[in-house]
């Protein structure tokens, strides 16, 4: 598996592309109906409805994640206006080709807070009107998914995962626990290099930084922690995938975990379980690529796709957490306890600093390959 941080310049992708198109079982029985589109409708009549018949082209990663946008965000969203919603599934290098090249050939972007910052260097977004959102005035989205190019749609965490069979039934409660091999005994799984950032905040966790005091990160304190837990380390996992499967064969009692991987197995009676402390968010956002040929139609679908009861309708059928506060207030008690913006999990864990690993993942990712290696 290639490394796609070191793929692009300035370490380009901070983003769950793989995460997004694979959580077990939370999307079953969703049609697959992702479209890849040629380019932007150009029709503007208007049917006897008052509802605008374009058709706008949203550029998403494809997959479950995908099929969840297409049932709970475009699907109602053309009934509402008669806009029909076209996807495609490209990557950062191929937007932003399109982008410069003047011809997007899409309307909207929904992708990570991290590409957002690299498109805003590269000057491929437009500025955002934010009052053109009437309901993000009323959203209470939080201050570090606003940016003048993109605001934040929803978030997803990486958090630690255990037997519940494995510790005479001791539960670890934080990644202390994960390092404290003698009261916790164990083998132990943490995230590849090839898979998304290293986990250096955890380790930091685990010495007892506190959640406030993580960045900016202190990484030779990080790499001299992870050294102590390296010998328990029986696999560096690079798929999302494989936790579970490590897990699941007793291979390890604990592993880091993209969360919602584990999800299916747990349902099926598997004797797994997430631990939320310190658990690490990212967060993917919608944005509006400079040239787009639909700019009224986008404003809308960014528009509709904040409103509580959009995001609480997403959140029950695919486990990314959403971004509105409200929209908890439209939400079972058992899917909160299982999304990463709840508010107990918001106070419990943190937000990945994308500024902050924007612009040192390349000498921490060399420096983790020199690590693994020793």
């Amino acid at each position: 598996m290639t490394n796609r941080f070191a793929a692009l310049p300035h370490g380009a992708r901070i983003d769950r592309r793989v995460f997004l198109r694979g959580v077990g079982g939370v999307a079953a029985g969703i049609a697959a109906t992702s479209l890849t589109a040629c380019g932007t409708g150009t029709s503007r009549s208007v049917n006897s409805g008052g509802k605008s018949s374009k058709t706008l082209v949203v550029r998403n990663s494809g997959g479950t994640y995908g099929d969840a946008n297409q049932q709970a965000i475009y699907d109602p969203f053309t009934k509402e206006t008669g806009i029909q919603v076209k996807v495609v599934n490209i990557e950062y290098a191929q937007m932003l080709a399109q982008i410069k090249q003047g011809r997007p050939q899409f309307d909207v972007i929904d992708d990570s807070m991290a590409d957002f910052v690299l498109f805003k260097q590269q000057g491929a977004t437009e500025e955002l009107d934010y009052d053109r959102l009437k309901n993000f005035k009323s959203s209470g989205i939080a201050k570090n998914l606003v940016t003048s190019n993109a605001v934040g749609k929803n978030y997803w965490a990486s958090v630690m995962a255990y037997r519940t069979d494995a510790f005479g039934g001791k539960k670890p409660s934080s990644w202390a626990d994960f390092w404290d091999t003698r009261t916790f005994s164990g083998n132990r799984a943490l995230q590849a290099l090839d898979a998304d950032l290293p986990e250096l905040e955890f380790a930091l966790l685990a010495d007892g930084v506190p959640l406030d005091k993580l960045y900016p990160l202190d990484v030779d304190r990080a790499f001299k922690v992870l050294s102590e837990i390296k010998p328990h380390v029986r696999k560096f996992w690079d798929t999302g995938a494989l936790p579970g499967v490590l897990l699941g064969r007793k291979e390890v009692d604990a592993s880091s975990v993209w969360h919602g991987r584990l999800d299916a197995l747990i349902k099926s009676g598997s004797p797994l379980a997430y631990q939320w402390n310190g658990a690490r968010r990212q967060s993917n956002a919608l944005g509006i690529p400079k040239g787009a040929a639909n700019l009224d139609a986008a404003y809308r679908l960014i528009d509709f796709a904040l409103q509580p009861e959009v995001q609480a309708a997403y959140a029950e059928i695919y486990p990314m957490a959403p971004s509105v506060p409200a929209a908890y207030k439209k939400l079972s008690t058992t899917t909160t306890a299982n999304l990463a913006s709840s508010p107990g999990h918001l106070e419990s864990g943190f937000d990945l600093d994308v500024e902050w690993w924007i612009k040192n993942q390349d000498a921490v990712s060399k420096r983790w390959q020199e690590w693994t290696h020793a």
